[in-house]
């Protein structure tokens, strides 16, 4: 698709209607294990559920942009970390993860190909995942200082993201399993409504926690049992219409309680890279 007949861009939310998206074929050739992907990868199934998962956002009615696979990035699939979309236009990262270097700029210049401006590029020392920023508000983004973002990187993001009129407020993450997993504020929190977001509690930050609730949002706290199957990674494609990984009834219960609508994707190899919906999403447009 080329820049002419692309949409308007900008994201400032987590839950208004995911209009616009980028998401990447996996690759069949890269050294999974190496990347921290639990083996063994079926990769001919993990391009069937990635393929069955981009068909279920097209039926929710989402634009969806299918980039082409990259060889040796196993973890590339993973299109929202590299780059943050915000309401000027994308921000390329940093990644701390040595194999994932390459794809901040890559992203970054197919998403520019697409019609998006570059407000910034990160330098070093900054490192960042996008796994570690969310909307609050359009106004405030929350950032999760972790081992995958650094102090170095909310110092530059916050004079960039300040030209918008947004606001970053910092949430520390704890050390949970070390430096070579992958604990991204996204990891415990998911937002599905305005007043509606999915937590677990055991990992998340408590300032975090208590502003979520000082902001009236309930919480619907993952169960421990769905927790490893990536139950509190939620996607939302409207204010209460999400996406989640089969396996996690109990989650899905809850948020069904809640008048919440759930589709489910086959993720059994996907899973097992760490990375649920959001993770497999770089929003490029939301809006009602």
């Amino acid at each position: 698709m080329s820049s002419d007949t692309a949409p308007p861009f900008g994201v400032r939310s987590m839950v208004a209607p995911l209009r616009w998206v980028a998401v990447r074929r996996p690759s069949l050739r890269g050294d999974y294990a190496a990347a921290h992907w639990a083996e063994p990868v079926d990769r001919e199934i993990l391009l069937e559920q990635h393929a069955a998962f981009v068909a279920l956002l097209e039926k929710l009615d989402c634009r969806v942009e299918v980039l082409p696979a990259v060889d040796d990035m196993p973890d590339a699939c993973f299109t929202y970390d590299p780059v943050f979309v915000t309401g000027a236009g994308a921000i390329e990262l940093r990644a701390a993860k040595a194999c994932r270097a390459g794809e901040p700029p890559l992203l970054a210049a197919q998403l520019h190909g697409l019609g998006l401006p570059i407000v910034a590029r990160l330098q070093e020392p900054a490192t960042a995942d996008g796994g570690d920023m969310f909307w609050l508000d359009p106004e405030t983004l929350a950032v999760g200082r972790s081992y995958r973002t650094n102090q170095a990187a909310i110092d530059q993001l916050r004079p960039v993201l300040a030209e918008e009129g947004v606001t970053v407020e910092v949430f520390d993450l704890p050390h949970d399993q070390g430096p070579d997993f992958c604990l991204h504020l996204m990891s415990v929190v998911s937002p599905v409504r305005e007043d509606l977001a999915v937590v677990y509690p055991r990992l998340a930050p408590v300032p975090l926690l208590l502003e979520l609730r000082r902001r009236g949002i309930e919480l619907v706290e993952v169960p421990e049992v769905d927790y490893a199957s990536l139950g509190c990674n939620v996607l939302a494609v409207a204010p209460g219409v999400t996406v989640i990984a089969q396996g996690n009834t109990a989650t899905v219960e809850l948020l069904r309680n809640r008048g919440v609508t759930v589709h489910e994707y086959e993720a059994s190899e996907i899973n097992k890279g760490e990375g649920g919906p959001t993770c497999l999403t770089r929003p490029i447009l939301r809006v009602s």
